[in-house]
Parts: C-alpha cells; sequence; structure tokens
C-alpha cells in the first residue's frame, strides 16, 4: 500500500524523524486555516496523490499568506495528474533551504535483502540520475538480520560522499528512517529530498512509503491510511472477501486457482483474443486451494458485476482441492448468485477428479456454463463468446 506524502510524514515524525510541521486540507477554507495553524508566514501547498511529477504539472506551490495558501489549494484541488485527482493537499511549513540530498532503503528481491541508495544530489528524478550519472548514487546492500545500525549508516554516508561537517546528523537520520521502515514493515521508505537547512538542520521533506500489505495482521492501525474513497469498488469487494483479484481494462472474467495459473490464463486468453476483434482478459483473480462454493460465489459475484465482462472462464487444475470439488463449488455458486448469474461461463477442469468433476457441471446442465477440453479451447471459446457479446 502506498501512502500519501502527508501520512509517509505523519509516520517520520512519529519514528523521530525530523520533519517540518503539515496539516492536510480538502477545502481552500481549511488551507487557509492550515495556514494560521502554522505560523501565517510562507508555506508550501502540495498536492496529495500517489504519483511522481506534481511540480511540473502544477500541483506544488509556494504562498506567503493564508489568503494566498487558499488561493493556490484552489486552484490545486480538484487537477489532474497523471490520471489522479487531487481531492487533498498539505499545507507544509516552509524551509530555508542550503543544499538536497536524496536517501531511500527499500526491499530488493532480486538479492533477497534490502537495498540503500543515498545520494549528496537530491531533489531531482533519481530515476534520470541513476540512469546519467550513476556513480552520483550509492548504493549499499543491507543485511536484514543487522538492518541500518550506526556502523552501516556511517558506511552509506561516506559512500555518498557526505560533508565532513554534517555526516553525523545525516547518519542519525538515516537510522530514523531505518526505522520507520523496520517498525511499519515497509517496503519502501523514500526521502527526496532529504535537506540541509541554512541553520545546518538535516530534514525529511519530502517523504514516500509503501507498506507490506501481507504484514496487515500486525498493523490494525494501518487500514486507517488505505484510501478507501479512491479504491476501485470491484477490487474493494474482492479484498473484503479476500480474493486476490486485480481489475483490468477487458472483456473476458478469468477466474483460477493459483498465481501461475491464472497469470498463463491472461496470457493464452489475450492471444485467442486476437482472433475475435481483440477482447482481453478483464481482471486476475486467483481464488486460491479451497474453492468450495461460498469462494466461487464470491469470486463470481465480483467478476459479473465487471460491466465490462462478457463472458468468464474458469481455468482450474484439480491439486489439493479435487475437481469435482471445484465443480460443485461452481454450481453452489451458480444457485447463490441465482438471477445475478447472467453471464456466460466458460469450463476448464483438469487434474485431479476431473472426470467426475466434468460430470457434475454436465448433470447440472446449466444455461450458462459451457465445458471446454483444453486450456486454449476454453480460452478461444470464451474470447468469441464475449466478442459475440459485445
Amino acid at each position: 500500500m502506498d501512502l500519501f506524502e502527508y501520512q509517509a510524514r505523519d509516520i517520520f515524525e512519529k519514528h523521530g524523524v525530523p520533519v517540518l510541521g503539515g496539516v492536510v486540507a480538502t477545502t481552500p477554507e481549511e488551507a487557509r486555516e492550515g495556514a494560521e495553524k502554522l505560523g501565517g508566514g510562507t508555506v508550501v501547498v502540495k498536492a496529495q496523490v500517489k504519483t511522481g511529477g506534481r511540480g511540473k504539472a502544477g500541483g506544488v506551490k509556494l504562498a506567503h499568506s493564508p489568503e494566498e495558501t487558499a488561493e493556490k489549494a484552489g486552484e490545486i484541488l480538484g487537477m489532474d495528474i497523471k490520471g489522479h485527482t487531487v481531492h487533498r493537499v498539505m499545507i507544509a511549513q516552509g524551509a530555508k533551504i542550503a543544499e538536497e540530498f536524496y536517501f531511500s532503503v527499500l526491499l530488493d528481491r532480486s538479492n533477497r535483502n534490502y537495498l540503500a541508495m543515498c545520494s549528496v544530489e537530491g531533489g531531482v528524478e533519481i530515476e534520470q540520475l541513476a540512469v546519467e550519472r550513476p556513480e552520483a548514487l550509492a548504493r549499499i546492500a543491507v543485511d536484514p538480520a543487522v538492518g541500518i545500525d550506526e556502523a552501516k549508516a556511517a558506511e552509506i554516508v561516506d559512500a555518498a560522499g557526505f560533508a565532513a561537517d554534517i555526516k553525523d546528523k545525516v547518519a542519525e537520520v538515516i537510522q530514523g528512517l531505518w526505522t520507520v521502515f523496520k517498525a511499519e514493515d515497509a517496503t519502501l521508505v523514500e526521502v527526496n529530498p532529504l535537506v540541509k537547512t541554512e541553520d545546518g538542520e538535516i530534514i525529511a521533506l519530502d517523504g514516500k512509503v509503501t507498506l507490506d500489505e501481507n504484514a496487515g495482521f500486525r498493523h490494525p492501525e494501518h487500514a486507517e491510511l488505505e484510501d478507501s474513497a479512491a479504491a476501485d469498488p470491484l477490487e474493494a469487494k474482492a479484498k473484503e472477501n479476500d480474493l486476490n483479484y486485480v481489475k483490468l481494462d477487458g472483456e473476458v472474467g478469468i477466474i483460477g486457482n493459483g498465481a501461475g495459473l491464472v497469470m498463463s490464463t491472461l496470457d493464452v486468453v489475450a492471444y485467442a483474443g486476437e482472433r475475435h476483434g481483440g477482447v482481453k482478459p478483464a481482471n486476475f483473480l486467483d481464488i486460491g486451494g479451497g474453492a468450495n462454493a461460498q469462494v466461487m460465489a464470491n469470486g463470481l459475484d465480483v467478476i459479473l458485476n465487471d460491466a465490462q465482462v462478457k463472458s468468464v472462464f474458469v481455468n482450474v487444475f484439480g491439486g489439493i482441492t479435487a475437481c469435482d470439488e471445484v465443480a460443485n463449488g461452481i454450481v453452489g455458486a451458480l444457485d447463490i448468485l441465482g438471477d445475478e448469474a447472467s453471464k456466460p461461463l466458460v469450463v476448464r477442469l483438469d487434474g485431479n477428479n476431473v472426470e467426475l468433476g466434468r460430470q457434475i457441471l454436465t448433470e447440472r446442465n446449466h444455461p450458462l456454463v459451457t465445458l471446454a477440453d483444453t486450456m486454449d479451447g476454453g480460452a478461444d471459446l470464451a474470447a468469441a463468446k464475449a466478442a459475440a457479446a459485445a
């Protein structure tokens, strides 16, 4: 889960990382009041969207009074920034910046550890810096069992080339950011820029944090950080039912058991769709091993409520959960949904107890269900039905 900047700021403050004052506003009047709370001086009005490039898009503006703050907030609220509508702004305390730096720590999946990246050239697009001047970006591996202790922080600031007079302060802030990363079960903590003010203080001026949702059971408070207003309603409904679902822009609903099989199904449906007017997969939905009637009903309920879906391809390989259990799940799901089930289903079963599973569906003889012998054949049939209904 990606956090908004103001949420990252609050988490930094919670763990003792130095930040400037900030107030969130959803209206110009709230922005004016926020500027007054921060002392009425110069502030920065910053669009709160989960994408980069806010400054270039006009989503970051200086204001020198509460009245001007309200004016700038009115200009930013409602903006579209790379497809993200601005619903709130952060009124951030102004700072006299002497230098800008960069720091991040993230999960390095390829090397199975963590990676710290640091540069004395912050405030720029770090991806561009990494390509054009890779030597300016220090990359230091972090052992998960040790983390960023005093010695590792010193190694990072040395590799990045910080001046001697601020090394200790920067290292201290880096250790604080590691505390955020570890304590909140994050997969990314990034500060760009990390700044040195004119009075020599080191402050995290703009933060980005991504939390590991798999660790949510350890952090019930993280539920409050979710942006429910911006969530896709189908994805939200799937999440409520513990379904692994991602909405895509297509016409063929996909249900499978196992992420690998579902990913393969997406590819096969996309390929088959090229022969039927360019129809595409409408979603990723992995129901896992427990494909009983309720799980299947929940999955079908989500997919069938997607107005873009014209047909559904159920592609299941029976393993621990045998095909007869899956077939009973499909039959039970259709009974549970009743008239809500109104789109054709193509079902391909293979693996454990496949013959019994097919027999159950054949004897049920539901008008919406068509059996397919192969994955390729099922994908082609589902794509054809979607094209015909478009």
